[in-house]
């Protein structure tokens, strides 16, 4: 299965806007990122599973100032699943307030819509220690 060039750089642009909404506080934007119905799992911080959304829009503005200064996405990998369906892996990088930051993967199941791709569902998993060979 291969989609367009024209869809994959589609599909690394909305992964970027994501960023630039969040460190914007323009979450009322999320419609241009996010299925209606999306799924946001923050399980491995213990924060469970968002769905929809408003419920991430709502968990954002909660957050206020706890909300990392720079979302950084990087390292973007596209993979067809069918024709209106690819996964994504990409890299994240937070800069936080106190000048600390974190290291995250992406896992995305983007969708194609009447008004684009997608994100339908998200996996957020940090990096939290270097590999020990």
């Amino acid at each position: 299965m291969s989609i367009s060039t024209a869809d994959r750089l589609a599909i690394h642009e909305l992964l970027a806007l994501h960023g630039h909404l969040s460190d914007i506080g323009a979450f009322e934007r999320f419609g241009e990122v996010f299925t209606d119905d999306a799924v946001y799992d923050l399980t491995a911080y213990g924060a469970g599973v968002v769905t929809g959304r408003d419920a991430l829009r709502d968990m954002a503005l909660q957050l206020g100032d706890a909300n990392p200064l720079g979302h950084h996405v990087s390292n973007i990998i596209v993979s067809p699943a069918t024709a209106d369906t690819v996964e994504t892996l990409a890299k994240g990088l937070a800069v936080n307030a106190d000048g600390t930051t974190g290291s995250v993967t992406y896992e995305d199941t983007v969708v194609r819509t009447a008004a684009g791709w997608r994100i339908s569902h998200r996996r957020v998993v940090p990096r939290r220690k270097p590999l020990t060979p």
